[in-house]
């Protein structure tokens, strides 16, 4: 199914425009997620929108918006109004200013946007804007209204497309001192640092995500098929604390440890993972159509599961 869009518009560079569609770069969806249920009988637990006085359901078309002035006390706010005070960047992307990437905290990064044009017109202008983010090695800053809100928005580009990642404001970023200031002052020796560098340069590597296994998903994937097949769930040992409290002795320690694997002979590269989603690795529900050819021919390395 082609993806939906979560926002369309215009992009807009001083008298440049094309028209854009916004999509959401990342997704939670494959992830393993629960329903609540009564105990009792098994059913599912439904939420229903009551009167917080009066304990009556509230139908939808009756809700309106409120912001509390005084502990009980609301000034309402009407759909219409909401929409009288819309801003151009509800439907326009305006690139106000360039900066460089290191100039955006980190902590400012909200969540990522693929861009693309919108429709068969429009992809020169679109090239145009592109090309010109690319070239001076800049990040375009500018504003877009989602979910009813003004958000700033940092493009940069991407193969042929862009992304577009969400900033927060300043009054949204807590300031790291009512953190920090009780943090003691100590003095780190020369010793220390260099068992501590060598530590590092011997994890150094390369980030690549595909390297990564969400242990957590594997876990609840376990444990959903040994329910499902009937297997009694016995807890894992875990494992002992470290008893090192001396902290040269804990680097010498990791020092070492960091030292064995590196020594031994490599493994066998292992085959690419093909992320077709976690939830394939579920168990089959009973009575339903059996899984497409294709997936029938890959290695039984992991029970399969289709998706409920």
């Amino acid at each position: 199914m082609a993806p939906r869009a979560n926002w369309k518009g215009f992009l807009r560079l001083s008298l440049v425009t094309c028209p854009v569609a916004l999509y959401p770069a990342t997704s939670e969806s494959e992830k393993i997620s629960f329903n609540q249920l009564n105990r009792g009988t098994g059913h599912r637990i439904k939420y229903l929108k009551v009167d917080a006085d009066t304990g009556d359901e509230v139908q939808n078309e009756d809700i309106v918006k409120g912001y509390e002035v005084e502990k009980g006390q609301y000034i309402e706010v009407s759909k219409e109004e909401l929409e009288e005070i819309a801003l151009e960047s509800t439907r326009t992307i305006e690139i106000d200013e360039f900066v460089d990437r290191s100039d955006i905290d980190p902590r400012y990064l909200i969540r990522p946007y693929y861009i693309r044009p919108d429709g068969k017109v429009g992809h020169d202008a679109f090239a145009v804007i592109r090309e010109t983010i690319r070239q001076m090695d800049k990040v375009a800053i500018g504003r877009v209204v989602l979910t009813n809100r003004e958000h700033i928005i940092a493009l940069e580009p991407m193969d042929k497309g862009l992304v577009g990642t969400l900033l927060r404001y300043p009054y949204e970023v807590r300031n790291e001192q009512e953190y920090f200031d009780e943090i003691q002052d100590v003095k780190v020796t020369k010793d220390m640092l260099d068992l501590a560098t060598h530590i590092v340069n011997q994890k150094a590597g390369r980030f690549d995500p595909e390297k990564f296994e969400d242990h957590y998903e594997s876990a609840l994937i376990d444990l959903i098929n040994q329910k499902r097949a009937g297997k009694p769930i016995t807890p894992k040992s875990k494992p002992a604390a470290g008893n090192v409290v001396d902290l040269m002795e804990a680097l010498r320690r990791s020092v070492g440890k960091e030292a064995a694997p590196a020594n031994a002979a490599k493994p066998a590269k292992k085959p690419k993972k093909a992320f077709a989603g976690q939830k394939e690795m579920l168990l089959p529900i009973a009575g339903k159509k059996p899984a497409k050819e294709a997936a029938a021919k890959k290695p039984a390395t992991r029970p399969q599961r289709k998706s409920a």
